[in-house]
C-alpha cells in the first residue's frame, strides 16, 4: 500500500534544519551577548585653563560597555602646528566622589590641521556600576611633539558627572 503523503524531500528538510539552527544559534547569541551599558549624561562641557597654551571650553563625550568606558575629548585649543592621527599621548584623570580618582589614557587622536581644536580619544579606563566621574577636580594632560600640555579645570562639567551603570 502506497502513502498518500508525501515526505519532504532530503534537501528540503535539510535547508529546514538548517535555517532553525542558525535561528536557534542567533537567538542564543542574543541571550548571551553583553548589554549596551547606561552611562548618564553621555556628554558634558567642562572649561580647562592651560595655562600659556590657552584654555577653554571643551566637550568630553563617553561610551560605556561593561566596565570599560572611554571618554573623547574635543578642546577649544587650536592645534599649533599640523598633528598626524595618533601622536597625542593623553591622560584624563578625573574625580570619582569625593577622594579618589579614575584616570583614562591613550594615544588616540585624529589627525589635526593647523589651527583646528585639538581632538583626543577614544582614551580608555575602568568604571564600576554607580560611578560618578567629574572633569572638575581633576586634569587633562597631553604630550603634544615631546612638550607636556597640563589643562586643569575651572569648575566642575555641565550637566553633571557621569554616572556609570
Amino acid at each position: 500500500m502506497t502513502s498518500k503523503t508525501a515526505r519532504p524531500s532530503a534537501r528540503r528538510r535539510l535547508g529546514i534544519g538548517a535555517v532553525l539552527a542558525a535561528g536557534s544559534l542567533a537567538a542564543t547569541g542574543l541571550a548571551f551577548a553583553p548589554a549596551a551599558a547606561a552611562v548618564v549624561p553621555t556628554s558634558a562641557t567642562v572649561t580647562f585653563d592651560c595655562g600659556l597654551y590657552g584654555g577653554g571650553a571643551a566637550t568630553l563625550t563617553t561610551v560605556q560597555t561593561g566596565t570599560s568606558a572611554t571618554i573623547t575629548v574635543t578642546s577649544s585649543l587650536a592645534a599649533p602646528l599640523a598633528l598626524a592621527a595618533d601622536s597625542i599621548s593623553s591622560t584624563l584623570t578625573m574625580r570619582k566622589g569625593t577622594s579618589s580618582t579614575t584616570v583614562f589614557t591613550g594615544t588616540k587622536n585624529p589627525a589635526i590641521a593647523y589651527g583646528a581644536p585639538v581632538i583626543v580619544g577614544p582614551l580608555t579606563g575602568t568604571v564600576a556600576p554607580g560611578d560618578s566621574l567629574d572633569a572638575g577636580g581633576g586634569s587633562l594632560v597631553m604630550v603634544i611633539f615631546g612638550i607636556s600640555v597640563t589643562c586643569t579645570p575651572t569648575g566642575n562639567q555641565s550637566p553633571g558627572p557621569f554616572v556609570y551603570e
